[in-house]
């Protein structure tokens, strides 16, 4: 699984380009959105927090269980229904369930592009895919400083294109 920063970083960082360069409002995503897209790009990992809490807080014996419904295009499809739900009658919890989809489905394709592969038919078809190339590639270690890659990259971005004013 990539770091937590990665997916958090990565989602944070598609979505403000996005917002800058295809969309040019800021007043549609505002900032904050953009930030829960980034919580919302954690949101498939509940599923580790919620082992550990029920293996040793509740005293049930569960197998682990990471990757399974919540890296799904129906865990995804989720957050989606409830944007179109509101779609019609309220355009600011839309786009903002919207944005969750969009961090959560992020997510799954960072962990199919990056490490192991996800199972994204289940519970209708359980056969797992993924790219794994970070191992594939044997670089394992790579994952380690690629948000600092990243992170210095965005900041230079955001210097030359916005002097990072929208961000202090």
């Amino acid at each position: 699984m990539p770091q937590a920063v990665v997916h958090v970083l990565f989602t944070i960082i598609a979505i403000d380009v996005f917002r800058d360069h295809f969309i040019k409002n800021k007043r549609k995503i505002p900032l904050n959105y953009v930030f829960i897209g980034g919580i919302a790009g954690l949101l498939p990992d509940i599923d580790v927090p919620l082992f550990w809490l029920l293996n040793n807080f509740l005293g049930f014996n569960v197998p682990f269980f990471h990757r399974i419904f919540t890296h799904t295009f129906l865990f995804a499809l989720i957050f989606l229904a409830i944007s179109l739900i509101y779609f019609d009658f309220n355009k600011k919890a839309s786009m903002l369930f919207g944005i969750i989809t969009f961090g959560v489905s992020f997510h799954i394709f960072l962990d199919w592009l990056l490490v192991g592969a996800v199972a994204p038919f289940y519970p209708f078809y359980d056969a797992a895919y993924g790219l794994n190339l970070v191992g594939r590639l044997g670089l394992p270690l790579a994952i380690e400083g690629l948000e600092a890659v990243v992170l210095l990259w965005w900041l230079w971005h955001e210097e030359k294109t916005h002097k990072i004013s929208d961000f202090i």
